[in-house]
C-alpha cells in the first residue's frame, strides 16, 4: 500500500473571526453554495474572507452576500466577480424555520466557516444574536483568567 503523504498546505477552512466576538450562536445550518469553477479553486487555495458576509432569505431562497472570493490567478476571461451574492442550498423546511427567526426574533443569518466536505464546498451558517458591550467585557476576562491559569499549570 502507499502511504498518503500529509500536505500541511491543504485547506482547512475559512472561518468568520468576527462573528464569534461579535455574536452569540442559536441554530445552525449546513448548506452548499452554488459556485463557479474558478470560485472553488480560490476557495481551495484559502483566498476568501467571509467577515463581513451575512446572509438573506429571497423568494424562498437563501444568498450570501459580501463574502470575498478571490479572482483565481490562472483564470481567463471567464474568471469571477469577487463579491458577488451566490445562492446556498438547503432544505425547504430549514429555509422556513430561518425565515421565522429572522422574522419574528429580530435574528442575524451569519456565516460561521467555508469548509469542504466530500469533495464539496460548504458554507456553516447560524442564527445569531448580537452581543452587547457588557457581554464582550465578560468573554475577555474570561479569556485572560483561562490564559493565566494555563501559564500557571505551565510553570508548575
Amino acid at each position: 500500500m502507499v502511504k498518503k503523504s500529509k500536505n500541511k498546505e491543504r485547506f482547512s477552512e475559512i472561518r468568520n473571526s468576527k462573528a464569534f466576538r461579535n455574536y452569540e450562536f442559536g441554530e445552525k445550518f449546513e448548506a452548499g453554495l452554488v459556485l463557479r469553477g474558478t470560485e472553488v479553486k480560490s476557495i481551495r487555495k484559502s483566498k476568501a474572507q467571509i467577515n463581513e458576509a451575512f446572509c438573506r432569505v429571497e423568494k424562498d431562497e437563501v444568498f450570501l452576500y459580501h463574502a470575498h472570493i478571490a479572482e483565481y490567478d490562472f483564470g481567463n476571461l471567464n474568471n469571477h466577480q469577487p463579491r458577488r451574492p451566490r445562492k446556498l442550498l438547503l432544505k425547504r423546511r430549514e429555509i422556513n424555520r430561518i425565515r421565522g427567526a429572522l422574522e419574528k426574533q429580530g435574528k442575524a443569518l451569519i456565516p460561521l466557516r467555508f469548509y469542504i466536505a466530500h469533495g464539496l464546498v460548504k458554507v456553516e451558517i447560524a442564527l445569531c444574536v448580537g452581543k452587547k458591550l457588557y457581554d464582550k467585557r465578560q468573554d475577555l476576562k474570561k479569556k485572560v483568567q483561562m490564559r493565566e491559569v494555563e501559564r500557571a499549570m505551565k510553570n508548575r
